[in-house]
């Protein structure tokens, strides 16, 4: 959903999303610090309330405390502190009359201070255990002081100065998020004053973006003016095709119209049927321009690879050469066809490469000239391609005219054709990864297309 949301929502979460999780790390750590911080804090707090118990007790006699000492028992930062004192021989001298126990007592110097978790009147509590040698009315002895405070008061305090460490960090975290949320809006000016630059343009506009931008936008907009030049190109080249498309057909359109009216105005049945011949000629080669002319657009389209398929180039040979070898024999003209027994397998558009065989043997047909008696066809594999010749005993034709042969609407001199041929050619063979070029022979033509073998 945020991959294909708003890209500032989308840049907020990145960023904020890290530090959010660094800071509950952060406050676990401080929480947990704070805590043991407090635990040694709350102990030292006890230990003085115990030394200055013990010293009041040796000082009064076990009489009484001093104001001083119940001030620091009442308002101890970790709560009230209870106490219990017993003198030599573990006489009874003050405080509270039962003080917790350790429920695993330890071994160690009876004279250092001993800290234990006990309970008292069914609350946790933390327990602080000195012995000292005292003299209380001329008794010389050991006194004991107890000193205990409840655990629960202890964790609200530490619970309070975590929450307000949570409530300031939750107070940053938002200024933070705030600073974030509008810094990224800041930062993505340059994208909408981008954006808002092109919705000025009008269609026809399709200039290079020259406008400055920072560093991490030239990607787009290098990309933007790639593709508005390649548009451009397009467009341009559809242009230039429909001018030259209309100019092509207009000479088979008025021919076919003046073939018409002569036929009408025929006065003979004699005159009748030469018009009548001349006006199907006339057609025939005006639906072969448009038909050319059709294939040379589609041609110009992406490849789809549902329209490759792999298929015998043998069976696509043999096609087109029984569609023109009627054509070519019924002009006097004698046809050869020569290629291997096994399949020759190629992945390629059907439709197209047998335009392409049948465009080489009309170009043939058309720019042979009156000398031309012989066309063949050779077809064989070299390497890990497969090669088809086309030559005739004709004309003739050189390596050195190749770009005009090759381009669209050039004749090297006039005929029945409209020069499209070669260059359908010439576009299948770049469309099927393959090439085609004119051989340098003797006499006549030869023009070999070669096609990449399927694996």
């Amino acid at each position: 959903m945020i991959r294909h949301g708003s890209l500032r929502l989308r840049l907020f979460i990145l960023i904020l999303t890290p530090l959010v999780l660094l800071a509950i790390l952060l406050g676990y750590w401080r929480y947990t610090v704070a805590r043991e911080t407090a635990q040694e804090l709350f102990d030292d707090s006890l230990l003085s309330a115990g030394l200055a118990i013990s010293r009041d007790v040796a000082v009064s006699d076990g009489d009484a405390l001093s104001p001083t000492t119940r001030s620091l028992i009442r308002d101890a930062s970790g709560g009230e502190i209870f106490y219990h004192v017993t003198g030599p021989g573990g006489i009874y001298v003050t405080g509270y009359a039962y003080p917790p126990a350790s429920a695993n007592p330890t071994k160690q110097d009876v004279y250092q201070p001993q800290f234990f978790e006990a309970v008292y009147r069914n609350e946790q509590v933390r327990v602080l255990k000195m012995t000292e040698r005292v003299t209380l009315d001329n008794l010389v002895g050991d006194a004991t002081v107890t000193a205990w405070q409840r655990i629960a008061d202890r964790n609200a305090f530490a619970n309070e100065l975590s929450i307000r460490a949570a409530i300031l960090m939750g107070i940053l975290m938002a200024t933070l998020g705030f600073v974030v949320w509008f810094g990224v809006a800041r930062g993505l000016r340059p994208l909408l004053d981008l954006q808002d630059a092109i919705d000025l343009r009008s269609p026809d506009d399709l200039s290079k973006i020259k406008r400055p931008v920072p560093t991490e936008v030239r990607g787009i907009v290098q990309t933007l003016n790639r593709l508005f030049g390649q548009v451009e190109d397009s467009i341009n080249a559809h242009q230039v095709f429909i001018s030259e498309a209309a100019h092509q057909l207009r000479n088979p359109a008025a021919a076919v119209q003046s073939m018409a009216e002569a036929l009408r105005d025929a006065k003979t049945d004699e005159d009748r049927d030469k018009r009548i011949v001349e006006l199907v000629a006339a057609a025939k080669n005006s639906a072969t321009v448009a038909e050319q002319l059709l294939s040379l657009e589609r041609l110009r389209q992406p490849t789809h690879q549902d329209q490759m398929e792999k298929i015998d180039f043998r069976l696509v040979v043999e096609e087109a050469c029984a569609e023109m070898g009627v054509h070519i024999l019924a002009n006097g003209i004698d046809f050869e066809v020569t290629m291997p027994e096994s399949a020759i397998m190629v992945t390629g558009d059907r439709v197209f490469l047998t335009e392409a065989i049948k465009n080489l043997l009309d170009n043939a047909v058309k720019h042979g000239g009156a000398k031309l008696s012989r066309i063949s066809i050779v077809l064989f594999c070299d390497g890990g391609n497969v090669k088809l010749t086309v030559a005739d005993d004709g004309t003739g034709l050189s390596p050195a005219q190749s770009e005009a042969a090759f381009s669209r609407f050039s004749q090297l001199e006039y005929s029945e054709g409209s020069g499209l041929g070669l260059s359908i050619v010439s576009a299948v063979a770049k469309r099927h990864g393959g090439v085609v070029a004119i051989n340098q022979v003797e006499k006549g033509a030869s023009v070999t297309l070669e096609l990449p073998i399927a694996l």
